[in-house]
């Protein structure tokens, strides 16, 4: 029994070696030839790390010096990408780990990636982290659970259901604004307040409750994004990950556990509520509409438990943190623009006078539109799309082998000259004067903060007019300059946020306008 036994022992090891250098060696080597050959460069692929220590150690170093007061933050924020696209060109190769990712920075060929009229480019498979944070929810799934769930989004997020919200966000913008009474002419950090003021949005927009009561589902999501990010340039091999759980991969399977004990506490309220007569249905926000798919009886329309739990995820994070860094910094950039500043304060004082925002108003609010519009091309929440490459397929000149990532850095589009000018790091919302199709000498495809196509982010409409309201409420009590201990130092994690905080100076206009 034992001499069978050694062979058969042997035999598994040399296949198990052999699949591990087909994987992390000669697959590597095969799709660097074949794309080499069609003249894309890059760095070259280094055993099992590919060139993520490269990676990490570029952007250690610009985080840790800060920079000066400049728009110009491609090489802080992503400088592994700014300097391997000024090496080797608007589209190269580099390696995270063992995965291929291919550049791409060209315009027409972004806009046929993220169009994908030939299915070609779906959403890029989560890494162990991300799906814990996100799951299988709208971010992510594909094919008709996509269809499916797009679908329930666009009718929370859209026409009369973002009309009715509209109440909900001027109470969550008054609870911050009563709370920063008495605190004129003191150093307010705005990315934290608005942190809590995003949350409490989307809780009572989307899941009507309170921040309070999602309190612990944003904790856990922010340990989560933390999480994320440490592990971005980390390579994986999953016959370990197996074998093995790493500290922060037990960690994430907890936070993951935690929230979805807290999500399932908030939807058996929704429940009871309905089971006890205190409510006709399960709600017309977009838990409502999720708890009304999960009980439905047909199952074409029924989403699983595991559903549920990821959309709102999904859209607890998404929800919160896109518009947390979009007011952010458009607050960051209106305290060093005085004048625009101004403008904008004139134009909401035109239209609300000292009244609250509605939605007939917000529609006339040009000015701050151009100013929202040139703060997302200049401090985009989102700083990069990844798609796969679903099989072979020929993309402009290009033949692209299957299953490797592309990558599109819309911070590099957004912050090239030679699409926006010479003066493409100065702040100047007037480019915008005439809407997006004409603020660019290209076209559209230079400029998708949110991104482009069928997958562009649902929220997107929420989101600029959740920001507008809270622009104009505070325009009507306050003007605001940018403290001088402001030290500037804009980073990427899950979205794009201040490493050390955004300090500002409130002053009370002295009226109630």
């Amino acid at each position: 029994m034992l001499e069978i036994l050694v062979p058969c022992s042997f035999i598994l090891i040399l296949v198990a070696v052999i699949k591990f250098l087909y994987d992390y060696l000669w697959l590597p080597l095969r799709i660097q030839h074949i794309l080499n050959s069609q003249g894309i460069k890059g760095p070259p692929y280094r055993f099992i790390h590919g060139n993520s220590k490269e990676a990490v150690k570029m952007k250690r170093e610009a985080l840790s010096k800060p920079m000066g007061l400049t728009h110009d933050i491609f090489p802080q924020v992503q400088p592994h990408l700014y300097s391997w696209t000024n090496r080797y060109g608007k589209n190269y190769l580099h390696w995270n780990g063992v995965r291929a990712q291919l550049v791409i920075s060209e315009p027409e060929l972004v806009k046929q990636i993220l169009k994908n009229s030939e299915k070609a480019y779906p959403k890029q498979k989560p890494s162990i982290y991300v799906s814990k944070l996100v799951g299988n929810g709208l971010l992510l799934v594909e094919g008709e659970k996509w269809v499916r769930q797009r679908k329930l989004a666009d009718n929370v997020f859209h026409g009369e259901s973002l009309k009715n919200m509209i109440p909900a966000v001027i109470a969550s913008v008054e609870t911050v604004l009563e709370k920063w009474k008495g605190q004129e002419g003191k150093e307010i950090e705005v990315f934290g307040e608005f942190r809590l003021l995003t949350s409490e949005v989307i809780s009572r927009t989307a899941f009507g409750s309170s921040y309070l009561e999602g309190e612990k589902i944003f904790d856990m999501l922010n340990k989560l994004s933390i999480i994320v990010g440490q592990n971005a340039f980390k390579p994986s091999i999953p016959f370990i990950n197996k074998l093995w759980k790493s500290a922060d991969l037990l960690e994430s399977e907890k936070f993951a556990k935690e929230i979805q004990d807290c999500v399932m506490k908030i939807v058996k309220k929704r429940e009871d509520k309905f089971v006890n007569g205190e409510a006709d249905s399960f709600g017309s926000d977009f838990l409502g509409l999720l708890v009304h798919a999960y009980r439905d009886s047909d199952s074409k329309n029924k989403l699983s438990l595991q559903d549920l739990v990821d959309e709102c995820k999904t859209f607890y994070l998404a929800g919160q943190e896109t518009v947390n860094s979009l007011l952010a910094w458009t607050v960051f950039l209106l305290s060093i623009h005085g004048d625009w500043q101004e403008k904008a304060r004139r134009e909401v004082i035109r239209i609300f006078g000292n009244q609250n925002p509605h939605l007939e108003g917000i529609a006339k609010l040009k000015t701050m539109t151009m100013i929202i519009n040139e703060t997302l091309r200049l401090y985009s929440p989102l700083t990069v799309f990844v798609r796969e490459v679903g099989r072979e397929v020929r993309l402009g000149k290009l033949v692209l082998p299957a299953d490797i990532d592309l990558l599109v850095p819309n911070m590099a589009l957004q912050h090239d000259p030679h699409l926006w000018g010479e003066d493409v790091h100065l702040f100047k919302p007037e480019r915008f004067a005439e809407g997006i199709a004409r603020a660019t000498k290209y076209n559209s495809a230079a400029y998708f903060p949110f991104g482009l196509g069928p997958r562009s982010c649902v929220g997107m409409t929420f989101a600029t007019t959740e920001t507008k309201i809270a622009l104009s409420m505070i325009l009507q009590r306050y003007t605001f300059t940018l403290s001088p201990a402001y030290v500037h130092s804009p980073m990427d994690m899950i979205i794009l946020r201040p490493q050390h905080g955004i300090q500002i100076t409130f002053e009370s206009l002295h009226n109630d306008a």
